[in-house]
């Protein structure tokens, strides 16, 4: 009984920027589940390798530019003339700088002096777009009366970021500084969640936030040192770790839930 209430079959699930480091851990998890996944990325190359991966029920990859409401459309298009429906959103692509602790960008990342074109291509992305998908997939989800939308955010968006994880030991050497983009738009993302949870709550959709904790991706050694030691479990996560979570949210095993925050961090929070 408990088993099938995550059972994925025959579901269809949307997977933006499915093609990334944990889209693609999220797209062969859904295969592997029994769900169709459709990756969309705007890197269609990304997204057709992801696709070409899974273990289980074949995946759709499409491109898709969240700055294009022509390029989303045609992505719903594509989708339902492939599935006919749609029951899953991961609002997954966004602009996150990568730390690289020799990197110029992050020598030009300091408040006082951050560009305002990097600033407002990350609301176009990881703000509106999010803003743009979720609306064009409403009307289908909502003459379906069962839909389910996951918006993925960060731990830096219900903190500010430990800058002192970013700066180098050489005092001679210019300050590093995470971005105030990232935390800017990942906070967002909760009121997002919390207003279409409740605005849709007679409609039969559901919409929850997963909030990650830090993904290793061959950080340097100290990063990963200093990021470590802030977490209750002395590590970062493993690509793969969220999955789990991912498909708790999108299947019936998460039906009682909405409007909610699930927390996956290693303990980052408890302290």
């Amino acid at each position: 009984m408990y088993k099938e209430k995550f059972d994925m079959t025959g579901r269809v699930v949307i997977v933006t920027g499915g093609g990334g480091l944990v889209g693609r851990e999220y797209v062969a998890a859904l295969s592997e589940a029994g769900a169709h996944a459709v990756v969309a990325d705007l890197n269609l190359d990304a997204a057709q390798a992801a696709a070409e991966n899974v273990p289980g029920e074949k995946a759709l990859p499409l491109r898709l530019d969240l700055t294009d409401l022509n390029s989303i459309q045609q992505m719903i298009d594509q989708v339902m003339n492939a599935y006919g429906r749609i029951d899953g959103l991961v609002n997954n692509a966004a602009i996150d700088p990568k730390f690289d602790r020799d990197h110029q960008q992050f020598h030009t990342n300091s408040f006082e002096t951050f560009p305002l074109e990097l600033w407002q291509q990350s609301l176009d992305v990881n703000l509106t777009g999010m803003f743009l998908c979720t609306q064009a997939v409403a009307p289908i989800m909502i003459q379906q009366k069962k839909g389910v939308v996951v918006n993925i955010s960060s731990t830096y968006g219900m903190n500010g970021p430990d800058q002192r994880l970013y700066q180098k030991d050489d005092p001679n050497e210019p300050p590093t500084y995470k971005p105030v983009n990232y935390t800017v738009t990942k906070s967002a993302v909760f009121g997002f969640t919390k207003y279409l949870a409740a605005y849709w709550a007679d409609n039969g959709l559901r919409v929850n936030t997963l909030t990650l904790g830090g993904v290793f991706n061959n950080h340097d050694e100290e990063f990963v040192r200093r990021y470590s030691a802030r977490t209750t479990l002395n590590r970062m996560a493993n690509k793969d770790e969220y999955c789990g979570a991912l498909i708790f949210l999108l299947s019936d095993a998460s039906s009682y839930m909405t409007g909610a925050n699930l927390v996956i961090d290693g303990g980052w929070s408890a302290w």
